[in-house]
C-alpha cells in the first residue's frame, strides 16, 4: 500500500535524490502508525464506570466484551527503549574509574608520606584503609545506580 502512495520520476538528471526522497517518504509512512500507537499509549486516561456514558437497556442486556489491556490505566506502555538504559548505565560507570583515580591518589599520598616521615608509617595505613573504604563504598553505590538504570524501564 506504500508504494502505491509513492509518486516516480523518471527524470536522468538526478535519480539519486528522488530515490533518497522515496525512501524518506517510505519511512515517515511506515513509522507513522507507531507514533500514533506510542502515543496513544503514553497517555493514560482514567477509566471509570461512573464517567461512562449512559447505556439504554437493550445494550445491557448484551455481554460487554472490552478489553481493559487497552483502556484506561491498563494500557501498555509501548516499547522500551533499550539504549536509552545502557548509555545512562554507561555514563554512571564513569564514576568507577574516579573511584579508581581517587585510590590511585590515595596510595601515591600513603608512599609520599611514609617516605617523608617512617616513624607515621602505622598510622598513615590507618587513614589510607579508612579512606580506602569510603571510596569502595561509593564505587559499590555507583555500581547499584548503574545496575538500576540498566535494567529500569
Amino acid at each position: 500500500s506504500s508504494g502505491s502512495q509513492l509518486q516516480r520520476c523518471h527524470c536522468p538528471q538526478r535519480p539519486a535524490a528522488h530515490l533518497a526522497n522515496d525512501m524518506s517518504l517510505m519511512r515517515a509512512i511506515r513509522l507513522a502508525p507507531q507514533a500514533q500507537r506510542s502515543l496513544a499509549s503514553s497517555t493514560r486516561l482514567f477509566a471509570s464506570p461512573a464517567l461512562a456514558r449512559p447505556v439504554d437497556s437493550e445494550a445491557r442486556k448484551a455481554p460487554v466484551t472490552t478489553n481493559i489491556s487497552e483502556v484506561g490505566l491498563g494500557a501498555p506502555l509501548g516499547k522500551r527503549n533499550a539504549g536509552v538504559s545502557v548509555l545512562g548505565c554507561a555514563i554512571a560507570m564513569v564514576a568507577v574509574g574516579g573511584c579508581a583515580q581517587g585510590i590511585g591518589q590515595l596510595f601515591a599520598a600513603l608512599v609520599v608520606g611514609m617516605a617523608r616521615n617512617p616513624s607515621m608509617k602505622e598510622d598513615l595505613f590507618t587513614y589510607t584503609l579508612i579512606g580506602m573504604g569510603f571510596l569502595e563504598f561509593l564505587a559499590i553505590v555507583v555500581i547499584l545506580i548503574a545496575g538500576l538504570l540498566l535494567y529500569s524501564e
